[in-house]
């Protein structure tokens, strides 16, 4: 008996795969075989070039402060402070790339890739790379330490390295819990501007108090405008920033609301006794377009804009600061 021709069946294609996180990294290929390795423009961009500013910000205003008390400018002492600042700044960034690849938050990124996650360089050495700036930033404190003989100044030292290690290190990261600003304002803000000028000067004038402040609201707007951008890739990587917590609008009248009061305080400075400091108004060049790419952004990748304006505002700041205190 002749048999029957079996009917085709219809196989149903492979189900096609939408790529996860940053669309621009979509084509790297997950066999390390096949991925390049990374190059030094790539190791110098995941040292976040944008971010840098606002390590520069908090010596320009505590070594003004400290010429104020001191009368006198300990340049030697305000550089290694400058290494500390900017080797821990670097050395974090650095820190979160690995922290963040290896845990694939960085997988929902929209800006630019990760070393770690796009895996362009091995979690290992990212980690090496972190440590050394953070070794870096130990023997400049260690030297100015030795210098001024405030021995105490090894624990806040070991204190700094510590939290910028935990920012999104270690098993409970405060990054990932709505802190991250709030630790930025003290050690971007107040440990940094304040630190400088104790050391320069012994002493913590009325002026380096209101300088460090202005300095940490402006680092935590830059912040806020980092997180805005990653809100939603944030949400999805279960990473509660305080922006997550809060939600865009909010986030968009505290960034506002972060950099009116960074220069009411500089307003106040000029009304007190140090005209210059009218000049830091001139800030506001970079400060009111971040303000109105925050309020009308479209694009997430805008916010990378806003976040360099942002950073740009901060050295003005300090710089026309630091100069009103000096001048």
């Amino acid at each position: 008996m002749a048999g029957t021709p079996s009917k085709k069946r219809k196989t149903a294609g492979p189900k096609k795969q939408h790529p996860r996180g940053n669309p621009q990294k979509s084509h790297v290929s997950r066999d390390p075989a096949h991925v390049e390795k990374a190059t030094a423009r790539d190791w110098i961009g995941a040292a976040r070039l944008r971010t840098l500013p606002l390590a520069i910000t908090p010596i320009l205003i505590g070594t003004g402060a400290a010429i104020i008390v001191a009368d006198v400018f300990h340049w030697v002492i305000a550089l290694f402070c400058l290494i500390v600042s900017v080797s821990l700044q670097i050395g974090v960034n650095y820190a979160n790339d690995y922290s963040d690849g290896i845990r694939g938050t960085d997988d929902f990124r929209v800006g630019p890739s990760r070393l770690t996650a796009s895996r362009r360089a091995k979690p290992r050495t990212v980690l090496i790379v972190a440590l050394a700036f953070f070794a870096i930033a130990a023997l400049a404190g260690l030297a100015i330490t030795i210098r001024t003989q405030q021995w105490w100044l090894i624990a806040v030292g070991a204190v700094c390295i510590i939290a910028a290690w935990f920012y999104t290190g270690g098993k409970r990261p405060y990054g990932y819990y709505g802190l991250g600003e709030l630790f930025v304002f003290v050690f971007f803000g107040l440990v940094a501007t304040l630190g400088t000028t104790w050391v320069q000067a012994l002493a913590l004038p009325q002026e380096a108090w209101f300088g460090a402040v202005g300095a940490g609201l402006i680092a935590c707007a830059v912040l806020l405008a980092n997180n805005l951008r990653d809100i939603d890739q944030d949400r999805k990587a279960g990473k509660k920033t305080l922006t997550v917590l809060i939600g865009r609008r909010a986030t968009q009248v505290l960034f506002t609301v972060f950099l009116v009061i960074a220069f009411l305080i500089a307003v106040f400075l000029a009304w007190i006794g140090y005209p210059i400091a009218w000049l830091t108004l001139l800030a506001l060049l970079a400060g009111l377009p971040a303000m109105l790419i925050v309020w009308t952004y479209r694009d997430p990748r805008e916010l990378v804009v806003a976040l360099g304006l942002t950073s740009l505002t901060s050295v003005a700041y300090g710089a026309f600061l630091m100069w009103a205190f000096i001048g």
